[in-house]
């Protein structure tokens, strides 16, 4: 009897067993985590591993435990660059006073005696050596970096990571609008870095900051995203106008002086950005650091190996950026029709034959999508804009009246409200933010009219002259200009010219700036 009461027992017992095996099988399983960080009891395809290139799939899904391959991948691919900046003379536009009668009659009565005889006087500037880093492109020696790392060199050499080979650079193109640069050495099958994608970036990311800072060796920090389309200020366009694009992303991956064109890779080792800035009172690393997204670098990129310069389309709209709108009043803001506290871009002008004119847009029209990119800010349209060329088309989603509308098959044009390929002009090697004198200013001033110089970049006026912002050009040789078109024309017609003009805001002596069209300095490597 009491065996069978045994027998009967582990009976039941195994019975049980076998039921709550299935029941849980059937109906719990999955709903707990397994092993695995995914829930499942089997390896996850993208444990610990890294998504090939190429792949629609976002990286960095899983934290990586090291960085040992993202940096063996990057670190090859990353050069260092050195420029030397030969000693030069420099003119300082020695200023004359007018005298009583050049007011009353005018300067073409006179001779040199008083118009200044075109001898401006010359001082040496020494010559500077500068170091920095870039990234290979392609396996025959195609290089991006930053413009301000090659800015008005007379050498560049670049050395290769852990090998003892130096090549002279020569200068490719350059971008001062986005601070890029491509520049080109005489080898053969390097190593070079793959393009990752930089919308596919997302805040918290891991990634890595490779470079030559401080002029050391090839130096690897990691950090994460921490921003996204951030605008700082710092980008100069050093052209005709101020078209400067900032959408940085911001990190804090240990950045210094020398990092600059250097790359940041996210854990797959791609190309995600170029580090181009760091945020610090001191002039060193103080935690954060900014680079250029390589979804524009790219587009930058091209233009420049395509056509020489880059192809810049334009939407055509004018908007108030967020610090000039936390400075007005609401009654100010009702005047331009701008709201506080918006998403989206808000339009308080539309230029003639542009764009946006013939998309329909208007006054206080709010942007919001860019081909359905959502757009928070001005530093994201600007973005979004800049990787496409005139010709393109593109579609715009925005508000008005508290409605949504899209306009599709937008096409792009650019500055001067047209399509056709943008050379690059002697009035761009200037390298200054130009602007005509309206009649107002020229009548507070006491003058006909002539171009203010608003910015001066990198180009022929910074390599040559000690011009600084606020000078306004009278003429140009013998020839009085009245406008930025006027200047362009006096300048395509000169190789050496002298600029005649004077600073307002200093009394009405006269300064006399002598350039050599020619000599433009780093386009001749």
């Amino acid at each position: 009897m009491k065996f069978k009461q045994i027998v009967t027992t582990v009976l039941i017992s195994a019975v049980t067993a076998v039921a709550a095996i299935f029941v849980y099988g059937k109906y719990f399983e999955g709903r707990h985590p397994g092993i695995f960080q995914n829930g499942s009891n089997d390896i996850p395809v993208n444990y610990a591993r890294y998504n090939m290139p190429g792949t629609d799939s976002k990286v960095n899904a899983v934290p990586p435990s090291d960085f040992v391959t993202a940096a063996k991948t990057a670190v090859p691919g990353v050069v260092h660059i050195k420029t030397k900046i030969n000693p030069r003379q420099v003119t300082n536009g020695l200023s004359k006073r007018r005298s009583i009668l050049q007011d009353l009659f005018g300067d073409e009565f006179f001779g040199d005696e008083f118009n200044g005889g075109g001898d401006g006087r010359r001082y040496y500037v020494p010559g500077q050596m500068a170091s920095g880093s870039g990234v290979l492109i392609s396996d025959d020696g195609y290089i991006v970096t930053n413009n301000h790392v090659i800015a008005d060199a007379d050498e560049i050499t670049v050395s290769l990571a852990n090998e003892n080979k130096t090549f002279k650079a020569k200068l490719v193109g350059t971008d001062p609008s986005t601070d890029l640069a491509v520049i080109k050495i005489p080898a053969k099958n390097l190593p070079y870095l793959l393009y990752g994608n930089s919308d596919n970036v997302e805040i918290g990311q891991w990634v890595l900051a490779v470079g030559y800072p401080l002029n050391l060796d090839a130096t690897v920090t990691a950090g994460i995203v921490s921003a996204k389309s951030r605008s700082i200020g710092i980008n100069k366009s050093g052209g005709r106008i101020n078209n400067s694009i900032e959408s940085f992303i911001q990190t804090d991956a240990a950045v210094n002086q020398g990092n600059s064109g250097g790359a940041l890779v996210n854990t797959a080792g791609e190309l995600v950005g170029i580090n181009s800035a760091i945020a610090s009172p001191t002039g060193s690393y103080a935690g954060y650091s900014y680079a250029i997204p390589v979804n524009l670098i790219k587009k930058v990129v091209n233009d420049l190996l395509k056509y020489g310069s880059v192809q810049r389309a334009y939407l055509g709209v004018k908007y108030a950026s967020p610090a000039a709108i936390a400075s007005m009043s609401d009654d100010q803001l009702r005047q331009i029709g701008v709201r506080r506290d918006v998403n989206g871009v808000q339009i308080t002008e539309v230029m003639d034959n542009s764009s946006a004119a013939v998309a329909g847009l208007r006054q206080g029209d709010i942007i919001t999508k860019i081909n359905g990119v959502d757009i928070a800010g001005s530093s994201q349209m600007s973005e979004q804009i800049a990787r496409y060329k005139p010709g393109d088309k593109i579609s715009i989603s925005y508000i008005r009246d508290n409605k949504e509308y899209t306009s599709n098959n937008i096409t792009l044009r650019n500055l001067q409200g047209n399509t056709d390929v943008v050379r690059i002009t002697t009035l761009d090697r200037l390298g200054a933010d130009l602007s005509d004198l309206s009649k107002e200013e020229a009548a507070n001033i006491g003058v006909k009219g002539g171009v203010r110089v608003n910015d001066i970049g990198t180009g022929i006026l910074k390599k040559q002259t000690s011009m600084i912002p606020g000078f306004v050009i009278l003429k140009a040789g013998n020839t009085p200009v009245n406008s930025v078109n006027a200047l362009s024309t006096v300048l395509e017609k000169e190789k050496n010219i002298q600029l005649v003009g004077f600073y307002p805001q200093r009394g009405g002596n006269i300064y006399y700036y002598n350039i050599n069209i020619s000599g433009a300095g780093a386009e001749n490597l």
